[in-house]
């Protein structure tokens, strides 16, 4: 990824998306030819000179103090995913960390306890790039069954957004696959010399005709609870309430719960997918 490009984009787009009245600007009477806030109105709101602010906007403001990182975040009301990914882009790791190669994950023993331990909810743990490390056998069952993929096709969005399958099992497809698609960009900011990151967005760039709008947006998330809703061929809708943890000791790893509603429908669905996943965990092989 061009970091300047995308610090450019970056500013640019948050700048459009961001009326006066938000930012607690007075009408000034003046004619605006593009919606948002001027160049000017961001550099008076966060402290700094226009010019200055041009530079950092083109991608040519050097390595500006986090006190500067901070107050831009402030001015242009940015929420927590945003000022993670504006730190990221403008507060860049040390040049030796930046280059160290990244090991492969591994996901320690304790965990996949505690993946068998949540049996009775579906769980999961990602990594780099939304990649699917470990799953429980509800949670291949409600979404896919990522154990009988490559190892190297193991990854979330891959699975939402190539998948057709995806596209039906999961409610409200698009919030979904666009909200992973923030994610990544997030990612993206955060290791901006990941390869395998930057051949992911490129095969999703082919396969989706969605995601190049998506991820030109500049949108940014990091998940941490919300509602699912997925429709399953077997026992119809679940609905679950999810929660999100970094993973003690790696925070380059999630832990992702699907929680339900004591005496709901999904609560009572679960079980039968339980016995219909353990079943065809079971069965021989065709001959």
């Amino acid at each position: 990824m061009d970091r300047s490009k995308e610090t450019a984009d970056f500013l640019r787009g948050r700048r459009a998306a961001l009326s006066p009245e938000r930012a607690g600007l007075p009408a000034d009477g003046r004619v605006r030819r593009v919606p948002g806030l001027r160049r000017d109105e961001v550099a008076r709101l966060a402290g700094v000179s226009t010019e200055y602010y041009t530079r950092l906007e083109q991608g040519r403001g050097g390595n500006p103090s986090a006190e500067v990182v901070e107050a831009l975040a402030r001015a242009l009301r940015l929420d927590a995913s945003e000022r993670e990914h504006l730190a990221d882009l403008l507060l860049p790791a040390p040049h030796t960390a930046r280059r160290a190669p990244q090991p492969p994950q591994r996901v320690r023993t304790g965990l996949y306890l505690m993946l068998e331990t949540l049996g009775h909810v579906p769980a999961f743990i990602l990594g780099r790039r939304t990649d699917v490390l470990a799953a429980n056998h509800l949670a291949r069952a409600v979404l896919t069954d990522f154990d009988a993929l490559p190892a190297t096709r193991r990854n979330l969005a891959r699975y939402y957004l190539l998948d057709p399958e995806a596209r039906e099992r999961v409610g409200d497809w698009e919030t979904i696959a666009a909200e992973t698609v923030a994610m990544l960009r997030l990612e993206a900011g955060r290791h901006p010399r990941d390869r395998r990151l930057a051949d992911l967005v490129g095969e999703l760039t082919v396969g989706c005709p969605e995601f190049p709008v998506w991820w030109n947006d500049h949108k940014v998330l990091r998940r941490t609870h919300g509602a699912k809703h997925y429709v399953h061929p077997l026992v119809g809708e679940l609905h679950f309430a999810y929660e999100s943890f970094q993973v003690p000791g790696d925070a380059e790893q999630t832990l992702c719960v699907y929680n339900v509603e004591p005496g709901s429908d999904t609560a009572r669905s679960l079980p039968l997918l339980a016995g219909w996943a353990t079943s065809e965990l079971a069965a021989p092989p065709p001959a």
